[in-house]
């Protein structure tokens, strides 16, 4: 994984952490399995599809979407 995907999924996690949601709480609003979340905060690597799930329940879904105009 390149460095970017892991310091992005670094920030999620931070983000997650102070809004006192744990990664059981996430993969239960989210739908994201608990191991793919997980998976994330520790590598980087998620599919695209969970991601927005993930970003979608952490209210950053528009962040995002600014981003990419």
């Amino acid at each position: 994984m390149h460095n970017y995907t892991k310091e992005f999924a670094l920030k999620i996690r931070a983000y997650r952490r102070k809004k006192k949601i744990s990664q059981e709480q996430l993969w239960y609003l989210s739908g994201v399995s608990l191991g793919s979340i997980k998976r994330f905060e520790r590598t980087g690597d998620i599919s695209f599809y969970s991601l927005v799930k993930i970003l979608d329940t952490l209210h950053l879904l528009d962040d995002f979407k600014n981003v990419l105009k």
